[in-house]
């Protein structure tokens, strides 16, 4: 079951990250998202929004070509995943997919429709759409209670910060 969610304008790639790091801020560990977008969308600089506010300090890299890096943090692990180059949805069993998925571990996948039919329900499906010359529109879904937990999360979040 999807419920229709948020949308929101991103303006600048730091405003990206910012709302990447809202994002991990409102999560509980276990969560899978699923990032769709064009190339160039944004969807790795909201990874490392999403890592650096769980205190990861080294480098963000797009898994494009290696397929998935593994962060690991203080109370979870982070997997981001980039299928882009899957050729086909049954080459997630030979990734292991089914290994980094844990009630410990979150799971970020950017380009969710090259392993349809390979890949669980998400908890969140996030859309980002170019708006001009630099601007993003992000789409938040949520798919089940978790994601609805994590909208209500968001919600307060952006409640809070209007208020300081």
């Amino acid at each position: 079951m999807s419920v229709a969610g948020r949308q929101l304008a991103v303006p600048t790639a730091a405003a990206m990250e910012a709302f990447g790091g809202a994002l991990a801020r409102a999560v509980a560990p276990g969560t899978l998202i699923f990032l769709s977008g064009d190339l160039a969308a944004g969807k790795t600089t909201l990874v490392r929004g999403y890592l650096r506010a769980l205190g990861h300090a080294g480098v963000v890299k797009s898994p494009t070509f290696t397929l998935v890096e593994s962060y690991a943090l203080a109370d979870r692990s982070v997997h981001h995943f980039d299928l882009y180059r899957l050729a086909d949805p049954d080459e997630l069993t030979y990734l292991g997919l089914d290994d980094y998925l844990g009630p410990d571990a979150d799971c970020l996948i950017e380009w969710p429709e090259c392993g349809v039919g390979g890949l669980p329900e998400p908890d969140l499906r996030i859309a980002i759409a170019f708006e001009g010359d630099t601007g993003r529109i992000v789409t938040v879904d949520a798919v089940g209670g978790r994601g609805q937990s994590v909208l209500g999360r968001l919600a307060s979040e952006d409640s809070n910060s209007e208020r300081s």
